[in-house]
C-alpha cells in the first residue's frame, strides 16, 4: 500500500487537544497541518499572540500526541525538543540547552562539546540530525518559547536559528513570541500563526468546562448554571481594568466565588436569584484589593449567620460579631493610598506642585519668604478681608482658586517652593542637620509623578526636550481630597497654605 502524499494526522488526536483546549480547534489543525511529517512540514514557524492564550501549551501537547501516535502506528517519525529562552541567561546558555534537549529527544549517547557561537551549533546539531542515518520522513521539531525576550540576544541570533533549517533539511524550527516585527527573521514566506486573545463568549466557554463543586441544597447542574453566569458577571466588572488573561480571569473567579455563593450557604437566597445575589456581592466586584496576590489574603465573610455569627471559611467554628467587626475594619484599610505608596520627597514634590498650580506667583514671596521673620508665616484665608467696603459687604465675588481648574507652572517655582517648604514639613530633613536632597531622589520623585499622571507637562515641552529643563512648565493633576489628605498624613494643612 503506497502512502499519501499529503495526510493530516487521526482526527481522533485532533478532536482531543481540541477538547482539552476550548476555542483553539482553528489554531490546532493549522499547526498540526504545518508540523505533520506526511502533510505540509515548513522549515520555519512563527506563533505569535498576546499571554496567557495558548501558544507554548498547545504546541507542547500536540507535539507529544503527534510522537506518541508516530511511534505507535510505526509511520513518520517525529522529535522535538522546547526550549524556554526565558531561563537562558546569556546566548551561549541557550545554544548549551538546545544541544542538552536535542540530545536528550534524540537519545544521543555522545557527550555533546561546548557550543558558544550559532556556527557550533549548527556543526552539533549537524551530527544529531543530518550526518545520522534516519528515515527518510523523519522530522525534528525545535520550539523556542519567549525567544524575543531572550538576555543578550545579538540582532542577529533569530535570523541565524532561521537559517538553520536551510543546512538542516529534517529540521522545523518554531518561534514563540509576543509581537514579532516585520521580517524579523530575515527570510521569506515564513508561516505566522496567530493565537488571538480570547473574547468573552470564549472565556465564560472555558471557564464552564470546570465548574465547582455542587453547592448543599442544590443540584450539579443548578451550580453549573449559576457559575457560567457568574463568570461573565466576573468579566465583564473586571476583564478589562484588572484581569485581561485566562489565568486571572480564573484567579478572580476563585477569590470571589465563596463570597458570590455566601447568602445561598445561609439560605437567605436561592441558586436560582441570580440578581439578588449579584446586589448582595456588588462591593466585591467593584473591590480590586481581593485580587491583590500577598502573603496573607483577607478572609472577610460576605453575609453574617442568622444568629448573629459568621462562617468561617475553612467550615471551622464560627466568627463571633466582635471578631468579624475587627476583621471588616482591618479589611477595609486602605492599601491604595497616595500617602502609603508615595515617599516623602514625591509626597512634598506633590503638595509643592498643588500650592505653584493654585497660588499666584505674586504671593510666592508673602507665603515662603523668611525675611524679617523666624519662620515662614501661613497666610491661609487671606481674602477674608479683601475686597470689603466700609458697610462690610463683599464689593466683588470670586470663586475659591481651589475650585478652579489647575494653572500651570515653571518647573523651577515648584523646586523653589520645594526648598523652601521640605524644612518644615519634613521631619527627616531637620533631624539631618537642614542637610540638602539628593538631586537624584528628586528626578526620581518627579519621573515617578510623571509616570503616574499626578505630574504632566503642558505647553512645547510635551514635543519634546529635558523632562527636567527647569524651565518647562508643568500642571498638578491630582484633586483637593487628595493632596488635602496627602498633607494630613504629614501632618500639614494644605488650606492654610493657599491665598484666594
Amino acid at each position: 500500500m503506497t502512502n499519501a502524499l499529503f495526510q493530516l494526522p487521526d482526527e481522533l488526536v485532533l478532536t482531543t487537544l481540541a477538547q482539552a483546549f476550548p476555542c483553539r480547534d482553528s489554531q490546532i489543525r493549522a499547526l498540526a497541518t504545518l508540523l505533520h511529517p506526511a502533510a505540509a512540514p515548513c522549515r520555519n514557524l512563527v506563533l505569535y499572540g498576546t499571554e496567557a492564550t495558548g501558544k507554548t501549551a498547545v504546541t507542547t501537547a500536540l507535539l507529544e500526541s503527534l510522537e506518541t501516535e508516530e511511534i505507535d502506528s510505526e509511520g513518520p517519525s517525529l522529535k522535538f525538543a522546547v526550549v524556554n529562552s526565558v531561563e537562558c541567561i546569556t546566548s551561549r546558555h541557550l545554544f548549551e540547552s538546545i544541544v542538552g534537549k536535542a540530545a536528550v529527544a534524540l537519545d544521543w549517547d555522545r557527550a555533546p562539546s561546548k557550543c558558544e557561537t550559532v556556527s557550533q551549533l549548527a556543526v552539533e546539531l549537524s551530527k544529531m540530525l543530518k550526518y545520522t542515518s534516519r528515515p527518510d520522513s523523519f522530522r525534528f521539531a525545535l520550539v523556542f518559547d519567549g525567544i524575543d525576550r531572550q538576555r543578550e540576544a545579538p540582532p542577529t541570533l533569530l535570523p541565524a536559528l532561521a537559517r538553520l533549517s536551510e543546512i538542516i533539511p529534517c529540521l522545523t524550527t518554531v518561534f514563540i513570541v509576543t509581537s514579532p516585527p516585520a521580517n524579523f527573521l530575515r527570510t521569506s514566506f515564513v508561516p505566522h500563526l496567530r493565537f488571538p486573545n480570547y473574547t468573552k463568549a470564549e472565556f465564560v466557554a472555558i471557564l464552564a468546562t470546570d465548574p465547582p463543586v455542587p453547592l448543599p441544597n442544590t443540584t450539579a447542574q443548578e451550580t453549573a448554571d449559576l457559575w457560567a453566569r457568574f463568570a461573565a458577571a466576573v468579566h465583564d466588572a473586571l476583564a478589562h481594568a484588572a484581569s485581561r488573561t485566562l489565568p486571572s480571569i480564573k484567579h478572580a473567579c476563585s477569590a470571589l466565588w465563596p463570597r458570590f455563593t455566601a447568602p445561598i450557604l445561609t439560605g437567605t437566597h436561592a441558586p436560582r436569584e441570580f440578581s439578588k445575589l449579584l446586589v448582595a456581592a456588588r462591593v466585591y466586584f467593584h473591590d480590586e484589593r481581593l485580587l491583590d496576590p500577598g502573603i496573607v489574603a483577607p478572609t472577610v465573610p460576605a453575609q453574617p449567620a442568622p444568629n448573629g455569627t459568621c462562617p468561617a471559611a475553612n467550615g471551622s467554628a464560627p466568627v463571633p460579631p466582635t471578631t468579624l467587626t475587627q476583621t471588616l475594619k482591618a479589611a477595609a484599610a486602605p492599601t491604595t493610598d497616595l500617602a502609603s505608596l508615595l515617599p516623602i520627597t514625591a509626597r512634598l514634590l506633590l503638595l509643592a506642585a498643588y500650592l505653584a498650580s493654585h497660588n499666584a506667583t505674586r504671593h510666592d514671596l508673602v507665603l515662603f519668604s523668611t525675611h524679617h521673620h523666624g519662620r515662614r508665616r501661613r497666610r491661609g484665608g487671606l481674602s477674608v478681608g479683601v475686597g470689603r467696603g466700609a458697610g462690610g459687604r463683599s464689593k466683588h465675588r470670586k470663586i475659591a482658586r481651589k475650585l478652579l481648574g489647575a494653572h500651570a507652572f515653571v518647573l523651577e517655582r515648584m523646586m523653589a517652593i520645594f526648598a523652601a517648604v521640605r524644612g518644615e514639613w519634613d521631619a527627616r530633613f531637620l533631624e539631618s542637620g537642614g542637610e540638602a536632597a539628593d538631586a537624584a531622589d528628586v528626578g526620581m520623585a518627579i519621573a515617578t509623578l510623571a509616570s503616574l499622571r499626578l505630574l504632566v507637562r503642558v505647553g512645547g515641552a510635551q514635543a519634546g526636550g529635558d523632562p527636567m529643563d527647569r524651565g518647562g512648565k508643568w500642571r498638578v493633576n491630582a484633586g483637593w481630597e487628595v493632596v488635602r489628605g496627602l498633607g494630613r498624613s504629614m501632618g500639614v494643612e494644605v488650606e492654610d497654605w493657599l491665598i484666594e
